[in-house]
């Protein structure tokens, strides 16, 4: 392989994960915990966007609904790693990569 290659993909590469992280940061993903009590939307880039709480989180005692917030932002957190791994796989892909 000669380096004009190596360059034009590496060019290509590099356009591609850009699109990818763009992408990312425009998609919001929703974590849901204690049956909707709380939710949390953040985006592919791990960016919080919005916290919604269900008036009847406040019927838990503070322990729980912290709990039940961290849990939210959690879900949210694991939506949003399933996603890069196949947002930067699908741009990667084809790609080869060095060891």
């Amino acid at each position: 392989m000669d380096m004009k290659s190596l360059m034009d993909q590496a060019k290509q590469l590099q356009g591609k994960v850009a699109a990818a992280q763009e992408s990312l940061g425009k998609t919001v993903l929703k974590g849901i915990a204690g049956n909707g009590l709380a939710i949390v939307e953040m985006t592919g880039k791990y960016d919080p966007v919005k916290l919604t709480l269900n008036p009847d989180i406040l019927k838990e005692d503070l322990g729980t609904m912290t709990a039940i917030i961290l849990a939210a932002f959690q879900d949210a957190k694991a939506k949003a790693d399933t996603l890069i791994d196949k947002v930067m796989g699908d741009a990667t892909a084809g790609m080869p990569m060095p060891e």
